[in-house]
């Protein structure tokens, strides 16, 4: 199945529109669980189990997960065991190289590990995101939610941001089966202006919550003319809800209201 189709079957199914990062920070796993990979698995796998009815996709940051050394790998297969197999999973491994190096990147992702999508960097070229969309779905970085984004998004490309350029090339080269944009909700009027630019793309929208940017603005500049297209994603505010050991049962609390939260958001722009 393809990555918009199982989306969709998650999205239906859980009436949620809410992806989850999972990004397992070592110094905020709460000590009960004990220490190093261990610990990260116990704790991951806790909150998929806690989360499941409320997220359509899950994202794993894979530098999360490689910071552990060899360990990492283990708990990452470990993780991506525990997430229902109806769920999409997002490897944001923001991979990206000369194409034979990305064609091996994207061997690995979809092929070892079986992502569903992954995140891609656009600066070596539309050849090296082709040998990721040859096997999948990619989501390019257009926007990203950093503050630092602007040091190099914005530098101008004959009168325009260079964000717009990566945009409509991809765009141009890419169909919306294969090719989507991550684009940060920490910046909705840049988001605005992507849509316009890029009205059938789904937009990854990173930096809900821990990073400033709410579900409410994001739905509302950067919703398609179908009031969809977007999904947004938390990862700190719903994993390190509380740091006790009712964890799990804050990371759910915080999910389904996240979820709530962006079904309210979502109803009230299309109905605008």
């Amino acid at each position: 199945m393809r990555f918009l189709e199982k989306l969709a079957d998650s999205t239906r199914a859980r009436d949620s529109i809410v992806c989850i990062g999972l990004d397992p920070e070592p110094e905020r796993i709460p000590d009960r669980l004990g220490r190093g990979a261990q610990a990260a698995t116990r704790f991951l796998r806790r909150i998929v189990h806690a989360t499941s009815d409320h997220a359509c996709a899950y994202k794993p940051n894979l530098a999360f997960f490689e910071q552990y050394g060899q360990a990492g790998v283990d708990v990452l297969a470990l993780t991506l065991q525990e997430i229902p197999r109806d769920i999409p999973v997002i490897l944001d491994g923001k991979r990206g190289d000369v194409p034979n190096t990305a064609a091996a990147y994207a061997r690995a992702l979809f092929d070892a590990l079986h992502g569903d999508a992954v995140t891609v960097p656009p600066y070596v070229g539309l050849d090296s995101i082709a040998a990721f969309a040859e096997r999948g779905y990619v989501f390019v970085l257009a926007r990203t939610s950093n503050p630092g984004a602007r040091d190099f998004q914005d530098l101008s490309v004959d009168g325009r941001p260079l964000y717009e350029r990566v945009v409509e090339a991809c765009a141009a080269r890419f169909d919306a089966e294969r090719c989507g944009f991550v684009v940060g909700a920490t910046y909705p009027g840049e988001a605005r202006r992507l849509r316009e630019l890029a009205p059938d793309r789904l937009f990854l929208m990173p930096g809900v919550g821990a990073q400033g940017g709410t579900v409410e603005e994001a739905l509302r500049v950067a919703l398609d003319e179908r009031g969809g297209g977007v999904l947004p994603a938390a990862s700190r505010s719903v994993l390190y809800a509380s740091g006790g050991p009712d964890f799990d049962a804050a990371a759910a609390r915080a999910a389904r209201e996240l979820k709530e939260a962006a079904n309210a958001a979502r109803s009230a722009a299309t109905r605008g």
